[in-house]
């Protein structure tokens, strides 16, 4: 077993595990209307954020069959968590990953995603040896694809209205990228 994240640094963002000292900043996150615009999930108030926060915390530390990777963002010059983001995998002959997150809108456009799934794909290629990751979108939800595709990943399907989300038919975009890929680009 390998212990799944000590805090890491990227050019200007730390990426630890969450603290409960990070309720009212992942409060803001979580419960904010356009955090949610594209995910399944509603704003959060209070008492939902604090369940959610409990469930990061007693995530397991260690690698295992299945694994769920739950990183804090927290902006260095701030000391603040601005996003919350996820990488997840089965431990098993396909080695699949996926990932994705959420940052605070006043941190949206600076490049900040990128940044974390940059380091994610570290983790995942280089750490856990992976053989592919993907990331889901919502197809309206331009940055997020232009996020993923900074960080190095090309998109590999777009799936036209395959999800029934809060009651509206909406397509998928899939982007992906392999181990093989990821090392040709460092």
């Amino acid at each position: 077993m390998v212990q799944l994240l000590r805090a890491r640094r990227t050019a200007r963002l730390t990426l630890r595990r969450f603290q409960i000292d990070d309720l009212d900043d992942l409060a803001l996150i979580v419960g904010n209307e356009d955090v949610n615009r594209y995910l399944y999930s509603e704003p959060r108030d209070m008492d939902a954020t604090t369940v959610m926060l409990q469930g990061l915390l007693d995530q397991p530390q260690e690698t295992g069959a299945d694994n769920r990777l739950c990183v804090a963002v927290e902006l260095e010059n701030e000391k603040r968590v601005i996003g919350e983001f996820l990488l997840w995998w089965t431990k098993n002959e396909h080695r699949q990953g996926e990932m994705g997150g959420s940052l605070h809108p006043d941190f949206h456009g600076r490049g900040f995603a990128s940044e974390v799934y940059a380091d994610l794909l570290d983790l995942a290629f280089g750490d856990f040896g992976l053989h592919r990751v993907v990331g889901r979108c919502d197809a309206r939800n331009r940055p997020s694809v232009r996020s993923l595709e900074k960080a190095g990943m090309r998109q590999e399907a777009h799936f036209v209205e395959n999800e029934w989300v809060k009651g509206e038919w909406t397509d998928e975009i899939v982007m992906a990228l392999r181990k093989e890929e990821w090392e040709r680009r460092r």
